[in-house]
């Protein structure tokens, strides 16, 4: 099967490749893969740029949601309503495996079971950009970076003094309010913008009908001073304060005190340089993460999770078509986690002190290439390496081939280390035992735009392997450990786009394939894993894929413009089939959740060129489907909203 994957590829590359296309060059400009402005046919890696156009007409909320209708590769899945947890799975591999940066500035949750960084508390509002780099970019990003990137880029100020509202009211007493101001005269920038949202929200589990509420309440701002021509400041800050009302898993268990109060702080402060050939970014963040729960039995605990980092970011021009990209990250990582389980020792901390350089040039007339690497110092573990290349051959103005190879690392989180190790001290082992898991990604793929057909194109063949991957489940007794075998996640990404001009209709398609496997809980008794410890799809049962990973998954948006005034789309997805663990209540044996089918439809009116008045309908048809085992999704649900700029 994936022998013939991949000639398939090879073929469709070939096909696409021999068309002779005369276009000018799209001028899309991504920051994402080397951390500098570069075109996007100059770039070797797979990304995704999602505009702040496209934000803004989504009828979503949250932003993860507005990735997940928008991107390739980019499963999503959450466990209840809103407000619950919420993982993005970049190209069939644990969300633990990306790493989310917010204008320039890695996101964690040091107190997390992962560090990952959680985004269901994200709404869209205040969101310019978003840009996904897939495969694996540890080189430039560090830990987690296997799978790919997700950055996020804040609104700033626009030039004169603008200001904005938005409030919206929806099925299940759903609430929403957003305001924001922001302004630009040259010297200082601004921008500040303001969220509430609130709803009754859903049962999380399906077992009862209890509505679990949420609530969330936001700010945005950023200000900016412009010193002279080469330097400046940039200060960022962001505080959510959310509460969320979630069952107990065991149906046993009342579910009526089950809650969990988070508060979020990051602040940003920036300098930045720029003069001839130069460029430099001094950067300090500090984070700071606390979530107070309520168990069923009305107990209290906290969890508190700190972060300071300080990095140092520079470019050297060499001319138009080279440069290289170099610098410092230090990164500072302290939790505090309840006394429970016997534990006694109430808080761990962690450092990474990283060096890294990535040369981005054009050694021909039409290859574009980089290559970089990266040295990770990491207080427990030591050090590790990591390194990426990558190649973007322009074909013609509007056509490139393009592939990429990198190699990666993730560091054991904190929670690995005080509740996974000091249960493995239990067993006799010691803190050495937790190793860095180990990735290794490679990709081809092809990007064009037919002019004739005004339609744009890719497909991409992709690869990762991930060698000593952390688990931890009732089949290793919750000791977290390191698997000996070596998951897999393989598969194709196809997307496209028609946008005639002077059309009323435009449309976005999408298709993932992906064999993605669990070298920890493959079947070797049904020849799953092989002689090169590679776990494999055999037949066509989903037992042995990773959890909550589809096999199948695709999307179409059709938007249709009556006049200027008068907009309406339609998102069809589709997911197929996944694997997830059982639990409790079913003696932890895997599940089998069905496959799915929505449809999402709004609509928009602007009225006196003022007002935007706009009307959605998630899940048009009421589908049943779960995207956890046992917890519950969203049914019919309405949206009014109205929109004014000032």
């Amino acid at each position: 099967m994936l022998k013939n994957l991949r000639i398939t590829t090879l073929f469709l590359l070939l096909q696409f490749s021999s068309t002779n296309l005369l276009a000018v060059d799209v001028p899309i400009i991504v920051i994402s893969p080397g951390k500098t402005p570069q075109s996007y046919n100059t770039v070797g890696s797979s990304v995704t740029v999602i505009d702040g156009k496209t934000i803004n007409n989504s009828s979503d909320s949250f932003l993860a949601d507005v990735i997940s209708n928008n991107a390739t590769s980019t499963n999503m899945f959450q466990m209840g309503g809103h407000g619950t947890q919420q993982g993005i799975q970049l190209r069939g591999l644990e969300k633990r495996y990306s790493t989310v940066y917010i204008d320039g500035v890695k996101m964690s949750d040091p107190a997390s079971s992962d560090n990952s960084f959680y985004m269901e508390n994200i709404m869209k509002h205040s969101i310019d950009r978003v840009e996904i780099l897939k495969g694996t970019q540890s080189s430039l990003y560090g830990s987690n970076a296997i799978g790919g990137t997700i950055h996020i880029f804040t609104k700033k100020g626009k030039e004169g003094n603008n200001s904005n509202i938005e409030i919206t009211n929806g099925s299940h007493n759903t609430k929403s309010a957003y305001l924001s101001a922001d302004g630009d005269n040259g010297t200082i920038n601004y921008y500040l913008g303001l969220n509430k949202f609130i709803t009754d929200g859903i049962s999380a589990m399906n077992d009862n009908g209890e509505a679990d509420g949420y609530k969330n309440d936001s700010l945005v701002g950023s200000l900016g001073y412009k010193i002279n021509d080469n330097f400046k400041i940039e200060n960022s800050l962001r505080l959510t304060d959310s509460f969320t009302d979630y069952d107990a898993v065991n149906k046993k268990q009342r579910d009526m005190n089950d809650s969990t109060d988070n508060l979020e702080g990051s602040y940003t402060l920036k300098f930045l340089h720029n003069k001839n050939k130069f460029k430099n970014a001094l950067t300090y963040n500090k984070t700071h993460i606390e979530r107070d729960t309520t168990s069923y039995t009305n107990s209290y605990t906290n969890y508190f999770g700190y972060r300071d980092a300080i990095n140092f970011l520079g470019e050297y021009n060499f001319n138009l078509d080279n440069k290289i990209v170099y610098g410092i990250d230090s990164e500072f990582d302290s939790s505090r986690y309840p006394i429970d389980w016997g534990q006694t020792e109430t808080a761990h901390d962690e450092s990474v002190i990283s060096q890294y350089f990535d040369f981005q040039f054009r050694p021909i007339q039409n290859l574009y290439s980089t290559i970089g690497l990266r040295s990770d110092e990491h207080s427990a573990v030591g050090r590790k390496t990591s390194g990426r290349t990558t190649l973007a051959y322009q074909l013609d103005g509007n056509s490139k081939i393009r592939s990429s190879l990198g190699a990666g690392v993730r560091f054991p989180a904190l929670y690995d280390y005080k509740y996974g190790s000091s249960t493995v001290l239990a067993k006799g082992s010691s803190y050495d035992d937790l190793q860095s898991e180990r990735g290794l990604s490679f990709d081809l793929g092809y990007d064009t735009y037919l002019d004739d057909l005004d339609l744009g194109f890719g497909i991409t063949y992709f690869k990762t392997k991930t060698k000593n991957p952390l688990v931890s489940n009732a089949r290793t007794e919750w000791v977290v450990r390191n698997a000996n075998g070596v998951n897999t996640s393989e598969g194709i990404e196809l997307d496209g786009n028609w946008n005639p001009v002077n059309k009323k209709i435009d449309l976005n398609f999408s298709y993932t394939f992906t064999d993605s496997f669990d070298a920890a809980t493959c079947d070797p008794e049904e020849k799953r894993v092989y002689s090169d410890n590679e776990c494999r799809h055999s037949g066509s049962k989903v037992d042995a894929y990773k959890v909550r990973v589809p096999r199948h998954a695709a999307a179409s948006q059709i938007n249709y413009n009556v006049n200027s005034k008068f907009k309406n789309s339609l998102l069809i997805k589709y997911v197929g089939e996944t694997r997830d663990f059982g639990n409790t209540n079913d003696s932890w044996t895997d599940q089998i959740l069905t496959d799915y089918i929505t449809f999402d439809l709004s609509t928009s009116y602007n009225v006196f060129n003022a007002y935007d008045l706009s009307l959605s309908v998630r899940n048009l048809f009421d589908e049943k489907y779960q995207q956890a085992h046992e917890y519950s999704t969203l049914g019919r649900t309405f949206n009014f909203a109205l929109k004014r700029v000032f």
